[in-house]
């Protein structure tokens, strides 16, 4: 006696639905997270925020403080710019003249102990109302010492290098030398600038300077000892 087979029962239609939400609910899943591997919306927000800005400080221009003291002549004065006339054309600076400009001689002391070198010196300003040009530069600017009538030193003897240096004074502008010429206390010659020469002697001397083509109205007198 054969036993009787047990037939499967199918799974209803419920159950084949659910199967399907499944598998649908897996490939969305799957999906999304191919999408946000590529996508990376985690990065667009990055490069969306502003970088902080880096601002690099400028440097203040510095204003030369006020000075009472007189400009040095080697470095040439600035002169405030000629204002243009109703032509628009700035007015010609004409050349400073004689009666225009007040020469000095100028030494760092009045004596001398024995060894000291004297340091000499040109001041000069526009004693006129208007502003004009004048050439200082080394090839206009003579020392001469003198005792007596003996001239004992001249800077332009053994002078090895000159130059041209054109300013403008301003009116009432003085302007000084940049670096003091330093006088050996010898007898100067064209002769001897390469040779020993005589010591000059205690005594009083006389500093007469030009500067250029303006002779100083007056010496300087000073004392070595």
């Amino acid at each position: 006696m054969s036993t009787p087979t047990r037939r499967s029962r199918r799974p209803s239609p419920a159950v084949y639905r659910r199967r399907r939400l499944v598998a649908v609910l897996i490939v969305l899943v799957v999906i999304a997270a191919v999408v946000l591997v590529i996508w990376q919306p985690w990065r667009g927000s990055e490069a969306a925020a502003p970088s902080p800005s880096v601002t690099t400080p400028v440097a203040a221009a510095s204003t030369p403080p006020a000075s009472a003291a007189p400009a040095e002549a080697s470095a040439a004065p600035v002169a405030p710019n000629p204002t243009p006339d109703a032509s628009g054309t700035a007015p010609t600076v004409a050349a400073c003249s004689t009666a225009a400009i007040s020469v000095q001689a100028v030494t760092d002391q009045d004596v001398y102990s024995a060894g000291e070198l004297p340091k000499l010196s040109i001041t000069l300003s526009n004693t006129s109302g208007a502003a004009c040009l004048i050439n200082v530069g080394t090839a206009t600017q003579s020392f001469v010492i003198t005792s007596g009538t003996d001239t004992w030193w001249r800077s332009t003897d053994c002078q090895s290098e000159s130059s041209d240096q054109v300013v403008q004074l301003a009116p009432g502008q003085t302007v000084s030398s940049v670096t003091p010429l330093q006088w050996d206390r010898t007898r100067s010659s064209v002769d001897t600038c390469g040779s020993s020469r005589p010591q000059a002697s205690p005594g009083y001397y006389h500093l007469s300077v030009s500067i250029g083509g303006i002779q100083a109205a007056d010496t300087k007198v000073f004392e070595l000892r």
